[in-house]
């Protein structure tokens, strides 16, 4: 099962956003076949595959014939079941595996399994009725957000709590299902580590990422990020830590608080490329994507060099509310790159692409990509 994939052979993507098209343009780029597996037809994926399937996930006879036809799986978002995972593993290689899905697809499993593993987290509780959420909240204590445990992301199943008599009101927001009560961190910015671990047990990093959210939604990545070097070596430890105490095959990304005193905290864990490491794409030698096609097929890892400090803008369907958007203004910029996803519905708030811009400081380049955004 360790054989290494050579170009030539069929990756299978379970999933077809964004993080789908990025990863095959990148493994086409390199000479393997993809094919796409979704619930959806003419999707970011699928436009750019060899073979787009569409099912659903629960469909595991489905998923089996889906990987009876590739050579290797891997999942483009952490949303895929883990009985879809392991049906596929029945028949190929998934990596990485079911387990690091189960893990982390559910923000109890991985606020436990990051605790029980000795990792700095927030104080948290899990509960799964009104009676526990308010026995929970002096032991966590106030402010805190209330998530639900199961398939959130971007901001969603999240409700915060100032005081105990909020609890009825957020619980009837959320419940019933389990849920996470986090106690608010007091912090002084976000950052995140894109890594990748081999089949060989090999790692890699892209360094401190710093990161900017608007309405729960990333913003505004920069690499690399103004942060204490001993904090971003702490990080990068810490997300070492995570990929081997999870056997992991694939490029993880783990999010972090700085806090006030220099110190880090773990917010989560996302089992495949992130957003935030999208810049990698024009600033890197090696791609977050280029580098979870190497890792899924065995082969050696990239370098993960910087050529220059890059910055990420998201394009979210905003940008198109008062028309087209002026792409030649944004172009006109020197170092930026436009990067579109293939959707054709500009909702408000959908991630539709992003730019890049390098620089000569990470200033600057946030500057430039700022500026490119905002001749859209």
């Amino acid at each position: 099962m360790n054989r290494i994939v050579m170009p030539g052979a069929t990756l299978g993507v379970l999933g077809s956003g964004q993080l789908g098209r990025m990863f095959a343009l990148a493994a086409r780029r390199m000479g393997y076949r993809v094919h796409t597996l979704s619930p959806g037809e003419d999707t970011p994926t699928g436009q750019v595959a060899d073979v787009e399937i569409t099912a659903e996930y629960d469909d595991l006879e489905a998923i089996r014939t889906f990987a009876a036809g590739v050579d290797v799986v891997t999942f483009e978002f952490e949303s895929v079941s883990i009985e879809a995972a392991d049906a596929a593993a029945e028949i190929v290689p998934v990596r990485p595996t079911g387990h690091a899905l189960y893990v982390t697809q559910h923000r109890a499993r991985e606020k436990s399994f990051l605790s029980l593993k000795g990792m700095p987290v927030t104080p948290f509780e899990a509960v799964a009725s009104l009676e526990e959420l308010m026995a929970a909240i002096p032991r966590v204590g106030l402010p805190a957000i209330l998530k639900t445990a199961a398939f959130g992301y971007d901001g969603k199943g999240q409700h915060r709590l100032t005081r105990p008599e909020d609890a009825e009101r957020v619980w009837g927001l959320v419940g019933p299902q389990l849920a996470l009560l986090e106690r608010v961190v007091d912090f002084v910015l976000e950052f995140s580590v894109v890594a990748a671990r081999g089949l060989d047990g090999a790692f890699v990093h892209y360094g401190a990422i710093e990161n900017t959210h608007r309405d729960h939604i990333l913003d505004l990545s920069v690499a690399p990020a103004g942060i204490p070097v001993e904090a971003a070596h702490e990080a990068v430890q810490i997300t070492r830590a995570v990929a081997e105490e999870l056997g992991y095959v694939g490029v993880l990304c783990v999010e972090f608080f700085l806090t006030a005193s220099g110190g880090v905290l773990v917010n989560e864990v996302a089992p495949r490329p992130h957003n935030s490491g999208h810049l990698t794409i024009d600033a890197c030698a090696t791609s977050q994507f280029e580098q979870q096609v190497r890792a899924m097929c065995g082969l050696p890892l990239g370098s993960t060099a910087q050529r220059r400090p890059a910055a990420m803008a998201n394009l979210l369907g905003d940008v198109w509310a008062q028309g087209e958007p002026d792409w030649s203004g944004a172009l006109a910029l020197p170092d930026v790159a436009l990067h579109l996803y293939g959707k054709s519905d500009p909702r408000a708030g959908r991630k539709m692409g992003h730019l890049t811009a390098l620089g000569e400081t990470p200033l600057a380049a946030a500057e430039r990509v700022l500026a490119a955004r905002g001749l859209l």
